[in-house]
């Protein structure tokens, strides 16, 4: 049995694997404050849902872009579990290389998805994955991490636009009747929503043409906005990251 755990920015998102499928999917949320202890009660909590307990894993792995959480979450599965998890870095067997300039500043969330993604096609291919923030992860054939685009999270740019303007209000993540606002509510919604459907389109369409050609998958909290304004994304994977971790767990 294998426990993924990944520390993200906003949630921390964790899954249980039996060899065969997730038996048992969760997310927290990221409290950087929040001490081992506690994240170790409320993962005994969630899991005991599911009837499963920290010390039945064989194997857990960590992914973290919150550095204040990472050497805690670490020594707490070690404690709880019994055994130190696998943490994701560049020294492990990642299946792909990672081609940037500096290997060791890309996100370890944006190397599991990029794992998981060329694990799942094949070929060439952009993993999309909205959050707080919104990043395009190129990943070319036999394996090549190339690079990133990292913009502000859809939520992000909101929260800005309002916390900047002195008569806009927050308003509803979805998609306007028509792109031409007729009303605030709407032109916000055509700018933010439909803005950030054009900016993820539009990187696509520049990275496909860099990469020759490449499949397109999406992820993360914010993809069932996007996903059905847009012709763009070949498959959607809500635990496309885990997926990611479970496979690099194999390799090592």
């Amino acid at each position: 049995m294998l426990l993924a755990i990944d520390i993200g920015n906003t949630n921390v998102v964790f899954g249980a694997h039996d060899g065969d499928r997730w038996i048992h999917t969760g997310r927290v949320e990221t409290v950087r404050t929040r001490m081992a202890d506690e994240y170790a009660v409320i993962f005994r909590a969630v899991l005991a849902e599911a009837g499963l307990d920290l010390a039945g894993f064989e194997r857990t792995i960590i992914a973290s872009v919150v550095p204040q959480l990472t050497r805690g979450m670490v020594e707490m599965v070690s404690t709880r579990a019994g055994r130190e998890p696998l943490l994701l870095g560049p020294r492990l067997d990642l299946g792909i290389q990672i081609k940037t300039e500096h290997p060791n500043q890309i996100g370890s969330d944006l190397v599991a998805n990029a794992v998981a993604g060329y694990h799942r096609f094949g070929e060439s291919c952009i993993v999309v994955n909205t959050g707080t923030a919104t990043t395009l992860t190129a990943v070319a054939a036999p394996g090549h991490l190339l690079g990133v685009a990292i913009s502000a999270g859809l939520m992000v740019t909101a929260d800005a636009l309002v916390g900047r303007s002195a008569q806009l209000a927050h308003v509803p993540l979805a998609a306007p009747p028509s792109v031409i606002g007729r009303n605030t509510e709407e032109a916000m919604q055509s700018g933010l929503v439909l803005g950030h459907v054009a900016m993820i389109e539009g990187l696509i369409a520049r990275m496909k043409v860099q990469l020759g050609g490449a499949k397109v998958i999406a992820t993360g909290g914010l993809t069932g906005i996007i996903e059905p304004l847009t012709d763009q994304f070949d498959a959607v994977d809500p635990w496309l990251t885990l997926d990611g971790l479970r496979i690099i767990a194999e390799r090592n």
